[in-house]
């Protein structure tokens, strides 16, 4: 009857300690993510195809390949961002260990001197042997944990992933930045020839008298104001060269670490930017958005491991058993050193009684940071859905800028010309002229740059739309 009485006993007290334990509030209602239906930008001509994971080989530059792929590669960021990988590989097996036995090798020693019934003894003993632990996992919350580091792991490879596309998408602007740059250099430098060619004909004609002086300091301001330009835009190409090395992990140009297609900076014979392919636009349902893009997979799996460590901290309020025993020989110089054979076998139940607070405490905060981690996810979401609507109404907008930006560039190129019969024939002053060629300098290199903002803006659509990743496959790591 006693036998049957204990097992019974101890089921009662277990079922009383868990109804003690807190209930789990569900995750607040404010933090479910937007889920809408369609974009609000229009999509235009945007295509629903599935997006290569080597996206940027779209823009068609081999060398601008090559910058991306030693970017990958050789990175810090991505560096890091694998030994994160690493470090979340270790936490799993150190949670998984929790849950086993332990096995030490023990060799306790002990001398001492004390006074007994027949005078004055000198003990020494010498006790080697094995001792095992083991916490048995009633309630899972050492299951919990495991689970909660696996998920960790899951969401480092999404990170490594989400760095990987975004050091992908600013290798490839800047690359787009340095053409841009080099182009608006070989204008600047186009039009300086042409403005010292003026300046040296304004220079001969008010040597004679037919202009004005202030015709003169007109163009010299203005051959002046274009050789300024230059220099700046020679500051600026060394700026973005370093810029570009710093992404590749500062690999020298003309080489390239084993394994990988040797670096070049863009010059004569490579792709400019005018050359470069301005691919259509890819484009996804929002819906899809959800499993396309790591860094929204990252937040559901940090979302899900919070869930796990709060389940692991409400078990916390529940007993703990644990399983030892011991086993040895025993030593002493009274026993003239013959071994003696000894062993234990024990266990105990830890039960949580007073802790003044300490374990609702802790539950607190795990749900809180539970919390935190549905906000996170839902504010990653959030910002997903505005970069894709951002990227599809700047592609329309660009498209726009750039069609009359090159009518405007037309339309300026007759007027110079126009400007300057005028000024051949004595109908106007050489200042018209000089107007005419400032401003069709000014919208040469407008164009230049909205080239760039619709190559930057293609790149930045690919990113926000997860540039191909996939759940498992990684970015090209």
């Amino acid at each position: 009857m006693t036998a049957l009485r204990t097992p019974a006993l101890v089921a009662v007290l277990a079922w009383t300690l868990t109804a003690c334990a807190p209930l789990t509030p569900a995750v607040p209602a404010a933090a479910q993510p937007p889920q809408p239906m369609q974009w609000q930008a229009p999509t235009g001509t945007a295509e629903t195809a599935a997006i290569d994971a080597r996206w940027w080989q779209a823009l068609g530059d081999p060398q601008l390949s090559a910058w991306v792929e030693q970017a990958l590669a050789h990175n810090n960021d991505v560096l890091a961002a694998r030994a994160r990988i690493d470090e979340a590989r270790a936490q799993i097996q150190l949670a998984g260990a929790a849950g086993r036995p332990v096995l030490d090798a023990v060799l306790p020693m002990s001398s001492g001197r004390s006074l007994g019934s027949t005078g004055m003894t000198h003990l020494r003993s010498l006790q080697p042997g094995v001792q095992a632990s083991w916490e048995i996992d009633l309630w899972g919350r050492l299951d919990a944990l495991g689970r909660a580091a696996d998920l960790r792991y899951q969401a480092s490879q999404a990170d490594r992933d989400a760095i990987a596309l975004s050091v992908a998408s600013t290798t490839a602007q800047a690359y787009v930045g340095l053409l841009s740059l080099q182009a608006q250099l070989r204008s600047a430098q186009a039009t300086l020839v042409s403005r010292e060619h003026a300046l040296q004909l304004a220079a001969d004609q008010a040597r004679v008298g037919y202009i004005s002086q202030l015709q003169l300091t007109q163009a010299q301001s203005e051959y002046h104001s274009v050789l300024q330009s230059i220099e700046l835009l020679r500051h600026s190409l060394a700026r973005q060269r370093n810029a570009l090395r710093i992404l590749v992990g500062w690999e020298a140009p003309d080489g390239a670490a084993p394994g990988t297609a040797a670096l070049h900076w863009p010059g004569e014979g490579a792709p400019d930017l005018e050359a470069l392919q301005l691919p259509r636009l890819p484009v996804a349902l929002p819906s899809q958005l959800l499993e396309r893009r790591p860094d929204i997979a990252r937040a559901q799996w940090q979302l899900a491991a919070a869930d796990q460590s709060l389940a692991a901290q409400r078990a916390a309020f529940l007993p703990q058993v644990r399983l030892s025993a011991s086993a040895g020989s025993l030593l002493i110089n009274a026993l003239d050193y013959n071994p003696a054979t000894v062993w234990s076998l024990g266990g105990s139940v830890l039960a949580p009684l007073f802790d003044a607070g300490r374990l609702k405490a802790q539950f607190g905060v795990s749900v809180a940071q539970r919390d935190q981690a549905a906000y996170a996810y839902r504010g990653v979401v959030i910002q997903a859905l505005a970069e894709v609507e951002n990227a599809l109404a700047g592609s329309q907008l660009l498209q726009t800028q750039m069609a009359q930006a090159r009518e405007r560039q037309q339309v300026l190129q007759r007027s110079l010309g126009f400007a300057h019969d005028r000024y051949q024939a004595g109908y106007a002053s050489y200042l018209e002229e000089l107007d005419a060629q400032r401003n069709l300098f000014a919208v040469q290199q407008e164009v230049i740059r909205l080239r760039q903002s619709q190559l930057d803006n293609v790149i930045a659509l690919y990113q926000a739309l997860g540039g191909g990743w996939q759940a498992g496959g990684g970015q090209g790591l």
